[in-house]
């Protein structure tokens, strides 16, 4: 499968990066010099954008001048080849003028397009201005304050990447059965709302509108979840949502000594999510002594013996000690990334038990793969590639972030 990329920022990359790690010839196209996203924090020390090196693993590259109409050629031969593997194009570009499906599939009738937007009629957003409109930012923060809290982390993004690779199989796939290509569309606050919608929010709203839902910290929603600080100052989060995650808390801190006691005062079952969302504050006051006596270690190897549903809080820095992100776990391979570094560098995280996981990858150089993708499918030859670097429509490799692609 050869799938031509045109991106920026965290949805469309992603997308490509979830289908090129899963082994797809995932060719990204570029304007000559970078796009929008090619310096986007975090940068190294020599300017090279860890943020692009990390969404855009396993892909190739190629730098291309999209404002000249030779630029635009070449892109369109590369979504429109008629090869048995290619045809497929994905994007968060607008789809028009010359990106529009219709004027695209002239070249291909059967071409596969995921074109994604910020809002279903095609208009501008970013995560950051669609994250305020879906209420969980005034339920965010600790109890009392009364100003938003954004989240730091894309996560509609994230979500909206993993349904462009889903479409683009969804319609390849239809494509096999049935000879037709398709335009897949999706857009950011879709996937959003649809998650507020399907996590209960939407019908709550709806049906009990003088429903009051607060602030609450870092309390889980429902049921029983909280951190707490160990006499070292470490901070965990444990959680009692099953019945079985619940029993195992009560019986590893010693809290089931204190349960009737919780359940008069509160008059709850604690038998019950609600009961146990309702004496949240009675809980955590117990529980707090019993992590407040103990070092980290101690509490953690309690906590692991009994079985209880826990994690630690910890800053990227503390991550790269959690055994999750050695060698011991086959998702990650340390590889050298040129301008940044060797650091522990994930594949798939998919598991498949009849092929074993493709080696990982490192992110390309911007247009490292110009000539190369240019000449083996698009069949120009050496002359022709000559002709166009002299006319700056395209460019090769890149080493440095603040070089120029071509003298």
């Amino acid at each position: 499968m050869r799938v031509i990329e045109g991106s920026a920022f965290v949805a469309a990359p992603l997308g490509g990066m979830t289908l090129a790690q899963l082994g797809a010839d995932v060719i990204r196209f570029d304007q000559i010099g970078g796009g929008l996203d090619y310096r986007r924090w975090p940068v190294s020390a020599t300017g090279h954008s860890m943020f692009w090196a990390g969404m855009n693993k396993g892909k190739r590259s190629v730098q291309i001048d999209l404002r000249h109409p030779e630029g635009r050629e070449l892109i369109t031969a590369l979504i429109t080849d008629p090869g048995d593997d290619g045809g497929m194009f994905l994007t968060n570009f607008p789809a028009t003028g010359w990106l529009d499906y219709e004027r695209l599939r002239l070249g291909r009738a059967d071409l596969i397009m995921v074109a994604l937007s910020g809002n279903y009629d095609g208009t501008s957003e970013v995560d950051y201005t669609v994250n305020p409109a879906t209420g969980f930012p005034m339920v965010t923060g600790p109890r009392g304050q009364h100003e938003p809290v954004n989240s730091v982390l894309p996560a509609w993004d994230i979500a909206l990447g993993g349904i462009a690779a889903t479409g683009l199989l969804a319609a390849d796939r239809h494509r096999h059965r049935t000879g037709a290509g398709q335009l897949v569309r999706a857009s950011l606050s879709d996937v959003a709302f649809s998650m507020v919608a399907n996590l209960g929010r939407v019908a709550q709203a709806h049906t009990t509108p003088d429903s009051s839902v607060e602030k609450d910290g870092n309390f889980l929603y429902g049921s029983f979840g909280a951190p707490f600080v160990t006499k070292d100052q470490r901070f965990v989060m444990v959680v009692g949502l099953t019945p079985r995650q619940w029993k195992a808390l009560e019986s590893t801190t010693g809290l089931d000594r204190y349960r009737t006691q919780i359940e008069r005062v509160a008059g709850v079952d604690l038998e019950t999510e609600t009961g146990r969302f309702n004496a949240r504050d009675h809980i955590a006051q117990h529980l707090r002594l019993w992590f407040e006596h103990r070092s980290f270690d101690d509490a953690a190897a309690a906590l692991d013996a009994g079985g209880v549903a826990w994690g630690p809080y910890q800053s990227f820095l503390q991550l790269l000690d959690d055994p999750r992100l050695s060698a011991a776990n086959p998702l990650f391979t340390s590889v050298e990334q040129p301008g940044i570094g060797t650091y522990p560098m994930p594949g798939s995280p998919l598991y498949f038990s009849a092929v074993d996981r493709a080696d990982t990858r490192r992110a390309p150089q911007l247009g490292e793969h110009t000539d190369e993708v240019l000449s083996t499918v698009l069949g120009l030859d050496d002359h022709e590639l000559g002709r166009l670097h002299d006319r700056h429509i395209i460019a090769g490799p890149v080493s440095h972030p603040n070089a120029l692609a071509e003298p």
